[in-house]
């Protein structure tokens, strides 16, 4: 990332960002920097951040930042996707997975951009097609969900073109790593570094024989197809509902390596990952009354 001409900023629709904002734009403002943001988003706050439409924020910003959780972030991603432009997520709620600061962190965050003490992390995502509408990304995971009461996910995953396992399921969740820490984490799945470019897919509350999750190379292409026995199925991508799918349906799941860049400035993801998971390790210290 070189010089920061102009800065793309993405709301939380509801989380009070006010301070966060002035922070961005008097930083901008220093540098001679323009600050764009959605119209729906900046219209609401009082702030001299020029209101664009979404087509407009990703031409024209060098960095956006995303104000919010990790549902922002994940929005963020999307709306950038396939670009070069890096995010730098700031977390205004309950602690984010993804995101890298806090607001209280974000001046010396900015100045560190200004210096270059930074580094750019790429993120995969997951594309898939539905009802003949191509590009459907998802940075954590794309899953296949049970309708209550309208039977159980009955799913033959297929890997590379060879028919690989049968699940019968709650749910049949195709993930990233980024996504390994979110839905398949509470399923059961591995977690793992977004480092690693692999795709995960993990059954949520199995009923089928075999029920553990797998781990797939990101050049091989994934299909999920319903069984005739399966409910018809809600199909989720990062958790919002897009479609539905019955008995005999098909999706394919492929990987886009570096489908988005994120801003990191130092943490890892284990310390990240111990914060938000609780990892306290599983080993008893003794103490001196145990002896």
């Amino acid at each position: 990332m070189g010089m920061v001409a102009t800065v793309g900023l993405v709301l939380h629709p509801q989380r009070d960002s006010k301070k966060a904002i002035d922070a961005v734009v008097g930083w901008a403002g220093g540098k001679g920097a323009a600050v764009l943001g959605l119209p729906d988003e900046v219209g609401r706050i009082d702030c001299s951040a020029v209101a664009v439409d979404a087509e407009a924020l990703v031409e024209r910003a060098d960095l956006l930042v995303s104000l919010g959780g990790d549902g922002t972030m994940l929005r963020t991603m999307r709306l950038i996707a396939r670009r070069q432009t890096p995010v730098l997520g700031v977390n205004l709620g309950r602690l984010g997975f993804l995101a890298e600061i806090d607001v209280a962190e974000l001046p010396g965050t900015l100045s560190a951009i200004d210096e270059h003490r930074y580094t750019i992390e790429p993120r995969m995502a997951l594309e898939t097609e539905l009802d003949g509408v191509a590009g459907l990304l998802a940075f954590n995971d794309i899953a296949l969900v049970r309708i209550p009461g309208e039977g159980m996910a009955d799913i033959t995953v297929t890997a590379a073109g060879q028919p690989f396992v049968r699940y019968s399921a709650d749910a049949v969740i195709v993930a990233t790593s980024t996504g390994s820490t979110a839905y398949s984490f509470s399923a059961g799945g591995p977690v793992i570094s977004p480092r690693v470019e692999a795709v995960l897919v993990v059954p949520a509350a199995a009923h089928s024989v075999f029920n553990r999750a797998l781990v797939l190379p990101a050049d091989e292409e994934v299909a999920l197809e319903l069984l005739p026995t399966s409910g018809r199925l809600a199909v989720e991508v990062d958790g919002a509902v897009v479609g539905y799918l019955c008995p005999g349906d098909q999706v394919t799941v492929t990987a886009i390596a570096g489908a988005a860049k994120v801003v990191r400035l130092g943490t890892t993801f284990y310390e990240r990952a111990r914060r938000k998971l609780r990892i306290d390790g599983s080993l008893e210290i003794s103490t001196p009354w145990d002896r």
